[in-house]
């Protein structure tokens, strides 16, 4: 009886199969490495530091989108006051 042992891709888990059926014979998943409590903690704090950027970045966003949008408003008034002789016309109804 012939096995192949083949490493997943994605979980790195160890499968073992049999040649002739490709019926799983065994699994065995990777063995996880605990860290210390000071990796952990260290980890946590990068974690926290990256939320807190990204959460400023969105903040100076908002600031901006609020402006950048009054002037898309002004301009689209704008345009419409030029347009003042030409009926609306719904492009529904060109059937």
């Amino acid at each position: 009886m012939e096995k192949f042992s083949i490493i997943c891709p994605c979980c790195e888990a160890t499968l073992v199969i049999d040649a002739q059926t490709g019926a799983i014979l065994s699994h065995e998943e990777k063995k996880k490495i605990l860290g210390s409590f000071e990796d952990l903690q260290g980890e946590l704090s990068k974690q926290k530091e990256l939320r807190e950027q990204i959460f400023a970045q969105e903040m100076s966003s908002q600031k901006d989108r609020e402006r950048i949008l009054e002037e898309k408003f002004k301009e689209a008034m704008k345009r419409a006051g030029d347009e003042k002789d030409v009926p609306f016309r719904n492009p529904l109804d060109f059937d």
